[in-house]
């Protein structure tokens, strides 16, 4: 940048013997300034070339990888497959990426304890596996999900411990609740991106607790609470109140029931509707704003297995949560969780990914299970992990993961802005090897020509519901605005 160096004449300072025939004598300060700059022929309007100058960051010229749930147990670099290295490409050539980190690093440390209630799987890898992430070109990842507190709040630190060891920005957990709600940053050549991360599926002791002045706050995670409101017919209703009063639980009276966890309300037309929480909606909408503030690009990510009437569709209650967030000022919302695809929707010309479900998929290759896990099998303290996951797949039957097909299937959208606008999002067929050896499945990489054919089909279906058009360009899914 060229600079101006301009030196006053000694004449110019008040002290100076001359100082009062100068011509400039008593003039103000901005007065004389001006003076100096008018006598060297300079205008003070900004020079030409700070006009034109532009800063990288502020262009807004943008990609952006993402991708779903990482339940990432082994190592991934080892691997050399072209369709898994071309994946890999994908991932780094984008300016930022993220995943969604649904594994906690740790090494059993004292701090280290299995909580009494988890997401299933006690989930668990070894810290150097944040390095595989890092290594396949994520730069941020969100921690709130199901599994935040498997092994209890040291769980969680030492998870975000090795995560940022390995250059990974994490959001998701705090040692309160607005540590948990805050963003974490990420500075990249296209600008400092946002994310932001929530989760609406969780055992309730894992939600972070605000603090007050006479009171620590509760480490967890940042959530995002749902509420269930069904409608009923007058009689419906008559009869529940009844039932209660029966049963010594007072039916009470007025337009509403609240019981069992839902609210009943008298309507034309009977049904269920989820609502978000109003005090958690809201909140998590200040923090967009606030992020908005401070971050070229802002990403909403949230861990949601709730659905409506079919699991492909994704629940009310999140539909109208990602809705505001893009209102509120998010560029995008990234969901995850029911380990299956849901639709993709541009919402004010902004994308909203339902579910990208798995990324990775290694839960069966997770080395101890707490005992607590294995008598939920039947299964005694000789048993080992290996026969653990026999067991459990067993008797899950057509309901396990490794019986469903569309659980090892998915896409990794890759989204582009120009001069801050979307340009167009190009979604990848991936695929985590169904019904391979269980050493083996759950690495992802490019489906073929078919395989990709049929998932990027049905995907387009489920979006089209939400008014998405998608077409597929030489093996790839593609959205434009």
């Amino acid at each position: 940048m060229r600079r101006y160096r301009l030196p006053l004449s000694p004449l110019a300072h008040a002290g100076h013997p001359a100082a009062a025939g100068h011509p400039v004598a008593g003039l103000s300060i901005a007065g004389l300034v001006a003076a100096v700059f008018l006598a060297a022929g300079l205008a003070l309007a900004k020079p030409a070339a700070l006009e034109a100058q532009a800063f990288e960051d502020a262009r807004g010229d943008m990609s952006i990888a993402l991708a779903g749930d990482a339940i990432i147990s082994r190592k991934m670099s080892p691997y050399r497959e072209p369709e898994f290295l071309a994946l890999r490409d994908i991932i780094r050539n984008a300016t930022a990426a993220f995943v969604n980190l649904e594994i906690l690093f740790h090494d059993y440390e004292d701090d280290v304890i299995p909580a009494a209630a988890s997401g299933g799987t006690y989930m668990r890898a070894e810290p150097e596996i944040a390095h595989e992430l890092a290594w396949f070109g994520f730069d941020m990842v969100s921690i709130a999900n199901n599994h935040t507190m498997d092994f209890g709040a040291g769980g969680a630190r030492r998870t975000v411990e090795a995560t940022e060891a390995a250059g990974l920005a994490i959001a998701g957990f705090g040692e309160n609740l607005a540590e948990a709600r805050a963003p974490a940053y990420v500075d990249t050549p296209g600008g400092r991106v946002a994310l932001i991360s929530i989760a609406s599926t969780f055992n309730d002791a894992m939600r972070a607790g605000h603090q007050r002045p006479d009171m620590r706050g509760r480490p967890g995670l940042s959530p995002i609470r749902y509420e269930r409101h069904v409608t009923v017919t007058a009689d419906q209703m008559a009869g529940l109140r009844d039932a209660l009063s029966a049963a010594g639980r007072g039916g009470g009276s007025g337009p509403r029931l609240n019981f069992g966890g839902m609210t009943f309300m008298v309507g034309d037309k009977p049904g269920v509707k989820t609502v978000p929480n109003a005090g958690d909606l809201a909140e998590i909408v200040e923090v967009v704003k606030e992020a908005q503030r401070q971050a070229e690009w802002v990403i909403v990510t949230s861990h949601t297995h709730e659905g409506a009437d079919r699991r492909e569709v994704p629940a009310d209650f999140i539909v109208e949560a990602a809705r505001a967030f893009i209102d509120a000022g998010a560029d995008m919302f990234v969901g995850h969780g029911p380990h299956i695809l849901r639709a993709v929707e541009l919402y004010q010309g902004k994308p909203i990914f339902y579910s990208l479900a798995n990324f990775a998929m290694q839960n069966e290759t997770i080395e101890f299970q707490p005992q607590d896990n294995y008598e939920a099998q039947g299964l005694g303290y000789e048993d080992l992990p290996g026969k653990f996951q026999d067991v459990r797949i067993e008797r899950a039957g057509a309901s396990s993961f490794p019986a469903g097909k569309g659980f090892w299937e998915s896409v990794v959208p890759y989204v582009e802005y120009e001069g801050g606008k979307l340009k167009e999002i190009k979604l990848y067929p991936i695929t985590m090897g169904w019904q391979l050896p269980r050493p083996v499945r759950g690495r992802p990489m490019l489906a073929d020509d078919a395989l990709g054919k049929e998932i990027l089909e049905g995907l387009a279906q489920l979006s089209a519901e939400f008014g998405t058009t998608m077409t597929v360009e030489n093996g790839v899914g593609v959205i434009r605005p």
